[in-house]
């Protein structure tokens, strides 16, 4: 064992298993970023280290002409680009405030009211975790053509505001609320959405905070939603406008390549930020609510 003088006249221990395991445990984050680094390499590739056989992992030249074919493209597009992140932004925010509301009410409901067939509903939820996504998209499809929502918002945001993962999460996290601060607040003359709102969703702030790194991921990547409910290019989303930047339907024009790759760059920065900023309370919620692997 080394003793090491550390932060404060603290001493840090290091052992021989504890430096075997930061080392697998480094090796290991390593790993998992590659695909990262590789986006951003590939940003910065110049045209001919883009297609090089064998291809190469980091870049040699970085260049920012990527970035200055982006802009020429969009540019020169019929609908602006600025529209495309306008409604990822405007559906995705749009998701994730509805359905942290949703899953939030419907787990405090289940869990403190337990209302006649509350273990029926819940097992349904449980039942819904077992179907892949793919397996309910005619259905829904036909709902949201039976609606006249095709082409809309609406369709891009109700179908994937009551996710069954959300409910069983929030309540999971629910059930660990002590009954006694909730039946102290109704004595105390506390309307019932006061409890839920000023009581229970700050308590609640690991459960809803991972829930909204969950549900922007999912939806800001989203392409095959769009894809079937939107018929008109000023309603896509960045997803589908990759597409126009590639080229079209046909595929990816070989000039673009480093657009695309630009613009995937650009589109994949939400998401690290998000998950970057809320990472404590994702890790806080998978140790409380009962879902450890």
């Amino acid at each position: 064992m080394i003793k090491i003088k550390w932060f404060r006249g603290q001493w840090l221990h290091i052992t021989a298993g504890k430096t075997l395991m930061y080392a697998f445990m480094l090796v290991m984050v390593a790993f998992t970023s590659l695909p990262l680094i590789f986006l951003v390499n590939t940003a910065f590739k110049p045209m001919e280290e883009l297609f090089l056989f064998p291809p190469r992992f980091f870049v040699m030249r970085p260049v920012l002409t990527n970035f200055t074919d982006l802009v020429f493209v969009v540019s020169s597009a019929a609908v602006p680009f600025t529209r495309f992140f306008f409604n990822s932004l405007f559906v995705t925010v749009s998701i994730v405030f509805l359905t942290v509301l949703v899953s939030s009410l419907g787990a405090y409901a289940l869990v403190k009211f337990k209302p006649p067939g509350a273990t029926a509903i819940f097992s349904i939820v449980i039942m819904a975790l077992m179907f892949s996504p793919h397996v309910t998209r005619i259905p829904t499809y036909m709902v949201v053509n039976s609606l006249g929502l095709i082409n809309t918002y609406w369709a891009l945001i109700l179908p994937n505001i009551a996710v069954a993962f959300n409910i069983f999460l929030m309540k999971q996290f629910m059930e660990q609320y002590p009954n006694e601060l909730i039946e102290a607040a109704r004595i105390d003359g506390a309307r019932e959405f006061k409890i839920f709102w000023s009581l229970v969703m700050p308590s609640m702030a690991p459960a809803w905070s991972t829930l909204i790194v969950f549900t922007f991921v999912t939806n800001w990547n989203d392409f095959f939603s769009p894809l079937i409910y939107v018929t008109s290019q000023a309603m896509r989303t960045l997803p589908l406008a990759l597409q126009v930047i590639g080229g079209g339907p046909a595929g990816m024009t070989v000039g673009r390549a480093g657009a695309v790759a630009a613009a995937t760059l650009l589109m994949t920065i939400p998401t690290v930020i998000t998950f970057t900023v809320m990472q404590g309370r994702v890790m806080e919620t998978m140790v409380h609510s009962g879902i450890k692997g």
